[in-house]
């Protein structure tokens, strides 16, 4: 069969094709140009999303992969518009998210020479990618297009980065589709040592006091049944990371709540109790461990992990089991024998109690005074019947809705763990009504945030896409004022914001919106907001000086954190 001749343009859209891509967000420009065109033959069975700034177009990949289990792809030009990606390139390759970023770039015979709107993509982007490189001839995109797909979406995931120079693009090539399910000296999946997959049922067999920590990785994995499973044969309660909170349902009797510097005080408290610790597809990342000298030192450590590069790197382990945890946690499941641990699980009982008395119950039911953050997001979650996915921004908005929305369904988080990207909400969001369409997506914000990518709402209002964003307003970027409140001596240097109508703003762009300050209004407008079709903004002004907590102070101990401040 002869081979069609083809541009490198078209090869791109047919292996983008090839590879089940039906979705992809971008933003033209001159070097990319001819790409564009190709794509303008292939609108049939490519849906490309224009949005409004090339960090959207990252960031909304981050929200469609992280939701479907996908590899999100975003289409940009060269220079600015590829440097406008590096934010959202760095906050995937943290968060392990797989998306493919495809930047034009001038052609190869100006490479060098500053040419208009040059950057190094390539040289940027090695650092913060799981791999990069510059197509300069149409002969390889299919063989790239499939590379960059394997590497994005193997082992732990992660962004790629395909510089894609303009003589390759509009160069002819005999096409021919390339699949690819090996690439040598890459081992995304590391072979399970059965002899510590052993050591480590043995130390939880013979454990009184387990303890395990759920990560993002048994939502990559699609692990959560196996999981559950685990748990409920050993009987061992858990913690999540913030990306972990979706991976067990809130509800289940085993799940003590969330890990970290704003998590809750019985998983925190007991990790410093346990006598084995189980860390299932996390990294020990600072704001789980606090001080890291006086974190579980009294417990043996199994880590459970795909990527070896994590083991021993934060927190020094005794047994390290490397492997999917679909595939390892389905071998323990069948070593562990069953358990019962009645006394230990209760002994988180009383932690609960002192938190919801000090903490929890001022925040979700306040008897008088301004709305609470918390007070906002559980009345959503409930309104959403918990099965909604939560998208949030960074800083005190994103705190309160991890802590106060629960979660029924898997893959139902979406936020910006490990880089704390302002701006990553609206445009994640918009991800994510594509990657999930047939569920409810909404996204919290604060006023800060909000403003950072609030060209976005051009897209939602092209788009219709059906986010319902949430606009915690308290007129303060109000993570860094409760440091300063707590740590500086209440110096708000540059904290309190002069904010505009977002009504107005609202308004504007065509998005149905309504502006809620009385508690007795607040059940009418969640309400009132679930149930508009399409895109809704429900700013929701909220205390202005309210504080997120419990906190780890930073530098401090798990065991050791504030219920006031």
């Amino acid at each position: 069969m002869e081979k069609e001749r083809i541009t490198g343009a078209e090869a791109l859209m047919r292996s983008l094709e090839h590879q089940g891509v039906k979705t992809l967000f971008g933003y033209p420009g001159g070097s990319i140009m001819p790409t564009f065109d190709a794509l303008y033959g292939h609108r049939d069975k490519l849906n490309h999303i224009l949005v409004r700034h090339e960090q959207g177009a990252a960031h909304a990949a981050q929200g469609f992969a992280r939701v479907s289990g996908e590899v999100g792809v975003c289409l940009v030009t060269s220079g600015p518009g590829a440097t406008n990606t590096i934010t959202g390139v760095a906050d995937a390759m943290i968060d392990s998210t797989p998306i493919v970023v495809i930047a034009g770039q001038v052609a190869t015979s100006f490479l060098g020479t500053d040419a208009f709107q040059e950057v190094d993509l390539v040289g940027v982007t090695q650092p913060i990618s799981k791999w990069s490189y510059q197509i300069r001839r149409a002969e390889d995109v299919a063989w790239a297009v499939a590379r960059a797909f394997y590497i994005a979406k193997s082992g732990r995931p992660g962004p790629v980065v395909l510089d894609f120079t303009k003589n390759a693009q509009i160069e002819m090539v005999d096409y021919e589709p390339v699949n690819l399910d090996f690439i040598r000296s890459y081992d995304p999946i590391p072979d399970t040592d059965r002899v510590q997959l052993q050591q480590a049922a043995d130390l939880i067999n013979a454990a009184e006091r387990p303890f395990v920590l759920v990560g993002q990785g048994v939502e990559l994995g699609n692990a959560q049944e196996e999981l559950r499973a685990f748990l409920e044969k050993a009987d061992i309660p858990c913690g999540r990371t913030l990306l972990g909170l979706s991976a067990i349902p809130t509800s289940h009797p085993l799940n003590k709540g969330m890990l970290g510097m704003h998590g809750n005080l019985g998983p925190n408290v007991k990790t410093n109790e346990c006598d084995v610790l189980i860390a299932v597809g996390m990294r020990f990342d600072d704001r789980v461990t606090g001080k890291v000298d006086t974190y579980a030192k009294q417990a043996k450590i199994i880590h459970m992990d795909i990527d070896p590069s994590e083991i021993d790197k934060n927190v020094k382990v005794d047994v390290a089991v490397l492997g999917d945890c679909k595939e390892t946690l389905a071998d323990l499941i069948r070593l562990v024998r069953p358990n019962k641990h009645t006394d230990w699980i209760a002994s988180f009982d009383e932690y609960a109690e002192t938190e919801f008395e000090h903490v929890i119950a001022k925040e979700i039911f306040p008897k008088a005074g301004p709305l609470n953050m918390g007070e906002v997001v559980r009345v959503v979650s409930e309104a959403s019947n918990n099965e909604a996915i939560l998208v949030t921004d960074v800083g005190q908005n994103q705190m309160m809705a991890a802590r106060y929305f629960n979660y029924t369904k898997n893959r139902s988080i979406v936020t910006s763990g490990g880089l704390g990207t302002m701006g990553f909400g609206v445009p994640a969001a918009i991800g994510a009504t594509f990657g999930c369409p047939d569920r409810t997506v909404c996204a919290f914000m604060g006023d800060g945030g909000l403003q950072m990518n609030l060209q976005e709402l051009g897209t939602i209002m092209e788009q219709q896409a059906p986010v319902k964003m949430i606009l915690l307003n308290n007129n303060y970027l109000g993570n860094v004022r409760q440091w300063q409140a707590m740590f500086f001596g209440r110096r708000y240097s540059f904290t309190p914001m002069v904010n505009p109508d977002y009504m107005k703003i609202a308004e504007a762009y065509g998005i149905p919106s309504r502006r809620v300050i009385n508690r007795e209004d607040l059940q009418e407008a969640v309400h009132e907001m679930l149930n508009t079709e399409g895109p809704f903004l429900l700013e929701a002004c909220v205390i202005e000086e309210g504080n997120v907590l419990p906190m780890t102070p930073p530098g401090g101990t798990v065991n050791e954190m504030l219920l006031e401040c």
